[in-house]
């Protein structure tokens, strides 16, 4: 029994820090998925050029309309694959 608890603990201690690796890992490509996206939107603004428009966000506008907020950030997060803080904000943007 004494020789097993070693063992279980170094298990847990691998398993926290393959864990752990993995996480540093997302946060850093989401980092860098970011800053390329900074670039991405300095180049188009400095050409004057916009990101083209999903037609479905007229859909996102006639939800807004009807007063069906709950279901225009659904439908945005759906379209952008944004999270809920990020949709509930650009969603309350469009409504300006």
């Amino acid at each position: 029994m004494e020789s097993i608890l070693p063992w279980g603990c170094f298990l847990v201690l691998v398993i926290a820090l393959v864990a752990s690796g993995g996480d540093r890992r997302a946060k850093l490509l989401d980092r860098r998925m970011q800053r390329l996206e900074r670039k991405v939107d300095l180049l188009l603004a400095h050409v004057g050029a916009e990101e083209p428009e999903d037609p479905r966000m007229a859909e996102l506008d006639e939800l807004l309309v009807q007063g069906k907020t709950v279901h225009a950030v659904k439908l945005h997060r759906e379209l952008t694959g944004s999270s809920l803080l990020e949709a509930k904000e650009a969603v309350e943007r469009r409504m300006r």
